[in-house]
């Protein structure tokens, strides 16, 4: 039995305004120069911290905060790779996953400094591909997160990249959502997760679901990563 409609549609709206405010610190984030070449990465880290901490009140992430800039972008979630400084040409990206009142966000872009063309390209190549993975989604109803994550690792093929990541989303919602979810590979978009995307959690709620986008340009020892909300979208 899934959560009365009203209940469900509060959820919606908090994870949404969850991830406005998300939008509002990143922006934010490009306003105030915070990533600028000089700063090491886990600078840039503390300065987003403290951001978030000024505008919102905000002092949990429901997931390490995480900056990696130049070669650091090819390494996986789980690595700790020594603290970089970001260079005047860089490829940087931000990951990270604010508790709004005890909702989670979870918000990644890329960004480069200077005007390397093949930066761009990568970084330009992400949000397109995002957008494409969603419609797939929208239009494949009983799609399950290993048929997703399959869909979308081609379709970065079929466009030159490589994806990056073993997986492209999990679940997201009310913190901290890894109690309900647990670490099954249901909780992620991931090869193996063969239950369909839409259905209920354990408690008897909707799932909601983060996509992600991982490219790589190995040969150039670069990588970029876009990632938000993909079942749900503002009104």
């Amino acid at each position: 039995m899934g959560a009365p409609e009203g209940a469900e549609s509060e959820r919606v709206a908090a994870l949404l305004e969850a991830e406005a405010k998300a939008v509002a610190l990143f922006d934010e984030v490009l306003a105030r120069d915070i990533v600028t070449p000089g700063a090491t990465e886990s600078a840039v880290s503390d300065a987003v911290r403290d951001l978030a901490a000024e505008l919102f009140g905000t002092r949990r992430f429901w997931h390490r905060r995480m900056v990696r800039a130049g070669i650091n972008t090819l390494e996986p979630f789980s690595a700790d790779p020594p603290d970089r400084t970001i260079a005047a040409d860089d490829i940087c990206y931000l990951d990270f996953g604010p508790v709004f009142a005890e909702w989670e966000a979870d918000f990644g872009r890329t960004y480069v400094l200077g005007a390397d063309p093949a930066k761009l390209a990568l970084r330009d190549a992400l949000e397109p591909l995002w957008h494409e993975g969603r419609a797939h989604f929208e239009r494949t109803q009983d799609i399950t997160g290993d048929q997703l994550y399959t869909w979308i690792t081609a379709r970065a093929a079929e466009l030159g990249w490589e994806f990056s990541a073993p997986i492209a989303g999990h679940l997201v919602g009310e913190f901290p959502h890894k109690k309900i979810s647990g670490t099954e590979v249901t909780s992620y978009i991931a090869p193996g997760s063969h239950t369909p995307l839409r259905r209920l959690d354990p408690t008897g709620k909707q799932c909601h679901w983060i996509l992600e986008v991982h490219l790589a340009d190995r040969d150039r020892g670069i990588g970029g990563f876009f990632e938000q909300l993909l079942d749900l979208r503002p009104s």
